[in-house]
């Protein structure tokens, strides 16, 4: 029988020799989930045996996270402004950095929201969650990213109040919205070669980059946002830390009104905010 804590420093030197960031806390996470306790109590059963189908778990969980699985994707979710978000390789998973658009969104009152390549869900499960008399729309190409994001609006108690559909970005939209949100691929295709292995091998590509430059979503949502936007509505969209100049010069170059680069936790550029022209 092995203890908690030898399993643990193992499971840790091996994630650490494979590379893998951070890799006590990983450690901690998938003992936590192979042992069915919480990650807060896993230091208390350090001094304690575990079970060999514990261990045989934890094994398996440690081997697979050590050819760069992510975490989230071995427990099954993810966690997001507060809540826990069930992902998969199927959609991208929910980042800390989009937290900043999230409180942009709150600051102003919203009743009808439109979330473009929802993914998962997070912005718009969060935002209706958040706000108990909004409904909201999310549209995605991905029929498996709809699928989840629909599983997460039941998961939240806001599936009477969601829409969610497959569509080409605007192409299934209709009527007006108070706020349009997304967080698109933004990636350039030669940066697709830089990214880390949880991006590069488990996390689907169409959301992360446009094959493009990185721009082109946002050019498309610039020239066509207007058309969906009641008169005092906003567009927050997700950027890449230095893409805010040219970010706000595209919406800028379209005849938006108000654009402003927002920054995220650390003080970086992270959400360009953009309003109809008085």
């Amino acid at each position: 029988m092995t203890t908690a804590a030898v399993a643990m420093a193992t499971a840790t030197a091996q994630l650490r020799a494979a590379g893998v960031p951070d890799p006590a806390r990983d450690a901690r996470l998938l003992l936590a989930y192979a042992a069915s306790v919480d990650a807060a109590r896993v230091t208390l059963i350090a001094p304690e045996e575990i079970a060999p189908e514990i261990c045989a778990r934890y094994e398996q969980l440690i081997a697979l996270r050590a050819v760069r699985v992510p975490v989230s994707h071995l427990v099954g979710e993810r966690a997001f402004y507060g809540r826990g978000f069930k992902v998969s390789r199927d959609v991208l998973d929910p980042r800390p950095e989009t937290e900043s658009l999230i409180e942009a969104a709150l600051s102003v009152p919203f009743g009808r929201l439109l979330d473009l390549g929802t993914g998962s869900g997070c912005i718009l499960v969060t935002l209706l969650a958040e706000r108990p008399n909004a409904i909201g729309v999310g549209l995605d190409l991905s029929e498996a990213a709809c699928l989840q994001a629909s599983a997460n609006a039941v998961l939240h108690g806001v599936a009477d109040r969601s829409d969610i559909q497959v569509s080409d970005w605007f192409c299934a939209a209709e009527g007006r919205f108070d706020l349009v949100v997304s967080n698109p691929p933004y990636l350039a295709q030669e940066e697709m070669h830089e990214i880390a292995p949880e991006l590069a091998l488990h996390e689907p590509a169409m959301a992360l980059t446009d094959g493009a430059d990185g721009l082109s979503v946002y050019r498309l949502i610039a020239e066509q946002a207007q058309g969906y936007l009641s008169a005092q509505g906003r567009v927050l969209v997700e950027i890449g830390w230095k893409q805010g100049a040219a970010v706000r010069a595209i919406f800028e170059a379209a005849g938006w009104g108000e654009v402003m680069i927002l920054p995220d936790l650390d003080g970086r550029d992270r959400v360009i905010c953009a309003k109809n022209p008085a």
